[in-house]
């Protein structure tokens, strides 16, 4: 018998493990929850009953939060996933008891929900500030943005194969929902989303200012000082620029960053830019980006309206031959693609260089990165909703975003000095650490999880759950 087909020699399987605890990763997260204070804390908010057969409906959520984190997609895989997890917590929780607390979690109770989640933020950003590094501000081509907190905000889609309550046809000619969301680019948590039907339009101001709203209300006080809010070109819009403007104080400064939609005005403003006007762009780490220029377009155009200390910046590429069938009638002139930033920084505090035009448009064409907050946000439980129903479906994302929640904290609160780890992907995460089994051994009145010691991130996992014991915990 060879080696290649002589492996199974003696081998039989059988389902008469004992003690086995499948995805033993769940100890992080759910340990996490109760550290930070976010069991206790929905409990406050949630319905309570006192029947012997009444399932805590906040211990539910947040099992069932840490589902979609291990990789459920829909309520039946949750209870699934929990029945691997019952020597640890318990009986699972039924589908059927999970239907019934998302379908009358209303937006009443939702926005309770979301009362707690800043609650609950506070104190993990204290938690933050206290480890070693400190709080995660970003680095843009080479200067070190201290003190801002970077809200990106962006639209997708999120397809239905089914007939759903508020699924329509959406601008990309699929069929579903057209969720509006804002993340915080320093610490990739979702800050705040709303469930919108797929025909929603992109630019809808009403929209972007709710939850632009709800975004802001889930960041401290102590942190509110300095705010960057980038959106693509859906913000280029009067009434969001006009609330931008509006939440500047003595105590708190607001710059932003916006796609712009490029006219025929700003193309003759364009032509009558000189040559010596353009510069070369800089890359994200601040080095030269030979091929592409940037240039001051303020005060060239002359559209009214628009806030008064706005700036244009306009970028210039050699077109690509994707985009060679989109040129205008003046870049197929030119020669050159153009897109332009509208922004009302004109610096940013003590940073030296942040007035420059190669700063501003590398600092804006950063939004892009929120397309893999999009992704990963897909990647634990967005990539479709579940149910017929509206508030069904409403809830679900709420619970998706408390599971993006945990997953961030979990990273940075316990895996900020990993480099292969801070900033992985869910399946990355789910291999490596959430879907890793173990046996739950009992001795001397305590249980013991234990983990093969073979391994690679064995010494990780055990690491994190001592920190996560070590944080301070909630009062």
């Amino acid at each position: 018998m060879s080696e290649r087909t002589g492996w199974d020699r003696g081998l039989s399987v059988t389902a008469d493990g004992k003690g086995l605890v499948g995805h033993a990763g769940v100890v992080l997260s759910r340990r996490l929850a109760d550290r930070v204070g976010l069991t206790d804390a929905l409990a406050g908010v949630l319905p309570s009953g006192t029947t012997s057969s009444w399932r805590d409906r906040a211990t539910a959520l947040v099992g069932l939060a840490v589902a979609i984190a291990l990789g459920a997609t829909n309520l039946l895989e949750a209870e699934q996933l929990q029945l691997h997890h019952g020597p640890l917590f318990g009986p699972a929780v039924s589908d059927s008891t999970l239907h019934r607390l998302l379908s009358t979690t209303d937006e009443t109770r939702r926005a309770q929900i979301a009362k707690v989640r800043q609650r609950v933020r506070r104190h993990v950003w204290t938690l933050l500030h206290l480890r070693p590094g400190g709080f995660p501000y970003l680095t843009v081509a080479g200067r070190h943005l201290k003190g801002w907190l970077v809200l990106d905000m962006d639209a997708t889609v999120i397809t239905a194969a089914s007939r759903k309550q508020g699924a329509a046809g959406t601008f990309k000619g699929t069929f579903g929902f057209h969720p509006l969301a804002a993340w915080l680019a320093n610490t990739d948590e979702c800050l705040a989303m709303e469930l919108r039907e797929g025909n929603a339009g992109a630019n809808t101001v009403a929209d972007h200012l709710r939850v632009l709203d709800a975004a802001l209300a889930q960041i401290p006080r102590s942190s509110q000082a300095k705010i960057l809010v980038r959106v693509d070109g859906a913000g280029a819009t009067h009434g969001l620029l006009k609330r931008l403007q509006s939440l500047n104080t003595t105590r708190r400064t607001v710059r932003y960053t916006v796609g712009w939609t490029i006219t025929p005005e700003d193309e003759r403003a364009i032509a009558r830019l000189p040559e010596t006007a353009w510069e070369t762009s800089l890359r994200q780490d601040g080095e030269v980006q030979e091929g592409y220029f940037v240039a001051e377009l303020t005060g060239l155009n002359t559209r009214e309206g628009w806030p008064k200390d706005m700036r244009l910046i306009v970028r210039r590429v050699r077109p690509s031959r994707r985009h060679l069938g989109k040129l205008t009638a003046f870049e197929q002139k030119t020669g050159w693609r153009y897109s332009v930033t509208a922004t009302n920084i004109r610096h940013m505090g003590h940073i030296a260089g942040t007035h420059q035009v190669q700063f501003l448009d590398v600092l804006h064409r950063d939004h892009a990165e929120v397309e893999d907050r999009v992704r990963t946000n897909k990647a634990m439980g967005l990539a479709n909703l579940p149910s017929k129903s509206w508030e069904t479906n409403a809830s679900w994302m709420l619970t998706a975003n408390l599971a993006a929640d945990l997953d961030a904290w979990l990273r940075l609160l316990a895996l900020h000095d990993q480099e292969d780890l801070v900033g992985a992907e869910p399946d990355t995460m789910r291999f490596r650490l959430y879907h890793l089994p173990a046996r739950l051994a009992h001795h001397a009145r305590r249980r013991h999880l234990r983990i093969e010691r073979t391994w690679p991130w064995a010494q990780t996992f055990t690491t994190s759950w001592k920190r996560i014991n070590n944080l301070t915990a909630a009062t």
